[in-house]
């Protein structure tokens, strides 16, 4: 019961908008010429430069207006990037083997029927866990797989009871859950990182930027972690979706049983408001 309580409360912070944050601010890297999307050459997923002090760069939502706080130009056009994370702690073998699930395979097939774009942020534990699945998403061109630190612990402290990675451990964390996601065969995997809980600060994003990601937040909390009510999930969605907004979410069964059903209203009315569904490479490309 403790175990489950601490849980409930790192996926509800997930979602939580008022966790502590050093805003970062930092300029995009150059989008790709038009010359090079005239040849249809692939591009690189786009990255954002270091923030100030080498900090690692933090991007939250693109602004419909005339720039976000990372001083990135915006457009008016009306795009929203769902992303969903994958979470299983280091610790959650036991009961993966117990019968609980961590995975969400009827969430994914659903994205695939309506056809949405989508961000998933994995924990390297749970690719390991799900080997199959990380690779039949990885290797889906309508999903990009990113980084959800390998044991889903904290960056910072306190961060909703969850242990805490040392210093020394941050970078190891991102490096061996890239190396778990890319050992399933997945291959569409971005250069982004979400932190755990979504809780972050100075130390980490110093101890990150070696590594080269960008980090990426939200502006919409979806409510899915523990919810049980499909409608109150997907009023919350469509009442904070804005032009540029990023929207978070989940696919773990056991920890967000009504994400599938919400969006089954959520898409449909977004699109009806005019809405385009993008993945977040695409929505930092601008």
């Amino acid at each position: 019961m403790t175990m489950l309580t601490i849980l409930g409360a790192v996926l509800a912070g997930c979602g939580n908008p008022e966790v502590t944050r050093t805003q970062t601010l930092a300029s995009a890297a150059p989008s790709p010429s038009h010359a090079a999307k005239a040849r249809g050459t692939q591009t690189k997923p786009p990255t954002m430069a270091p923030g100030p002090a080498g900090l690692t760069p933090v991007f939250e939502r693109r602004s419909g207006g005339s720039g976000d706080r990372n001083g990135r130009a915006g457009k008016a056009d009306k795009v929203v990037a769902l992303t969903f994370d994958a979470d299983m702690t280091a610790d959650q073998g036991p009961r993966a083997a117990a019968g609980e699930h961590f995975d969400n395979p009827g969430l994914i097939t659903l994205l695939r029927r309506l056809k949405v774009p989508s961000t998933v942020f994995m924990t390297g534990r749970w690719a390991q866990e799900y080997p199959a699945q990380a690779r039949s998403i990885g290797t889906d061109p309508l999903f990009e797989v990113a980084n959800h630190s390998y044991s889903h612990y904290a960056f910072s402290s306190p961060c909703y009871g969850l242990p805490t990675v040392a210093k020394g451990d941050m970078r190891g964390e991102v490096e061996r859950a890239f190396t778990a996601i890319r050992k399933t065969g997945a291959r569409n995997v971005v250069p982004y990182f979400r932190f755990p809980g979504g809780c972050y600060d100075d130390v980490s994003l110093k101890a990150l930027a070696a590594t080269g990601v960008t980090a990426v937040q939200w502006d919409v909390v979806s409510g899915d972690a523990f919810a049980t009510d499909a409608d109150a999930v997907a009023e919350q969605v469509l009442a904070g979706v804005k032009p540029g907004s990023l929207v978070v979410m989940h696919c773990t069964r056991s920890a967000a049983p009504v994400t599938d059903e919400a969006l089954r209203r959520v898409v449909p009315e977004l699109r009806a408001r005019g809405y385009r569904f993008v993945k977040v490479s695409e929505l930092m490309r601008g």
